[in-house]
């Protein structure tokens, strides 16, 4: 009988083991520490469904409960009360302006809208729960179509769709600690946060052009946008990655002008946080 028991199992090659597939903690690892050779061995076994699904799951999830956490809040809960009063505030104004109110009825009108807003907050939280997931869902499709769409037709790369819900949807971990650090803010504050801009920290007008500026200045969006331009440049096998930064953020800060400009002319719009 031949003794196996000094026998040393093969040793595989720097190569070899280069090969070996991602698990996708080494890809929740690997989007932080190195987003480029993450994603370059992600294309040469394909993206996964696990690449976009995981990751906008732990989204609505922290969403939800930093929400939760925000309203249980009394000082943050009359802050997004008192924001949005003053957006109401602001088309009575108009109206009082135009003839349609008197400066009595409006106050009338304020005073019954407070009371509204205050009993209906519970039944507001389920209406933004259903409203993150819903809308976390299908902002995800879209907008990972339109990038697929630039990406296929305008760069030429040789990824598919499913390519750019990994290349979109991974780095959606950066969103994950941008709710968290903003959940933090805000109780620290004890002011509600929307999202961790200069805009936002200022208190800027966001339908001013200057306001709309400093809310695109945000550490964290800046941070996820790079690493999903990273993202689709490796899935789309070019290594021109510059011109999918400037697709990426072309695109997300050319969209949000139009929406912009848009709000402008239909001021209803600016309810949505365009």
């Amino acid at each position: 009988m031949v003794d196996t028991t000094n026998q040393e199992a093969p040793k595989m090659s720097p190569a070899e083991e280069e090969e070996l597939e991602l698990s996708h903690t080494d890809k929740l690892v690997g989007v932080f520490s190195e987003p480029g050779n993450t994603f370059t061995k992600m294309s040469k076994f394909g993206a996964k469904t696990s690449d976009w699904i995981i990751p906008i799951l732990v989204v609505i999830v922290v969403a939800i409960l930093s929400n939760i956490v925000m309203m249980s809040n009394p000082v943050i809960k009359l802050s997004i009360m008192e924001k949005q009063m003053a957006q109401i505030e602001k088309q009575f104004d108009e109206a009082v302006a135009s003839g349609q109110l008197t400066e009595a009825q409006k106050e009338e009108q304020m005073e019954v809208v407070r009371e509204r807003m205050d009993q209906g907050m519970a039944a507001n939280m389920i209406f933004t729960i259903l409203g993150i997931v819903i809308f976390s869902f299908i902002s995800f499709f879209v907008v990972s179509g339109v990038f697929y769409l630039f990406a296929k037709f305008l760069l030429k790369g040789s990824g598919v769709y499913r390519d750019a819900m990994s290349a979109y949807g991974l780095p959606m971990y950066v969103v994950v600690i941008q709710v968290i650090v903003m959940v933090i803010v805000a109780l620290v504050m004890n002011k509600f946060f929307a999202s961790l801009s200069v805009a936002e920290f200022l208190d800027a007008d966001k339908t001013t052009i200057a306001g709309f500026l400093l809310n695109k200045l945000d550490i964290f969006s800046i941070w996820f946008y790079s690493i999903v331009s990273i993202g689709f440049a490796k899935m789309f096998k070019s290594e021109e990655t510059g011109k999918y930064f400037a697709m990426i953020f072309g695109i997300w800060i050319g969209f949000g002008l139009i929406m912009f400009l848009l709000a402008k002319a239909l001021p209803f719009l600016q309810w949505f946080g365009f």
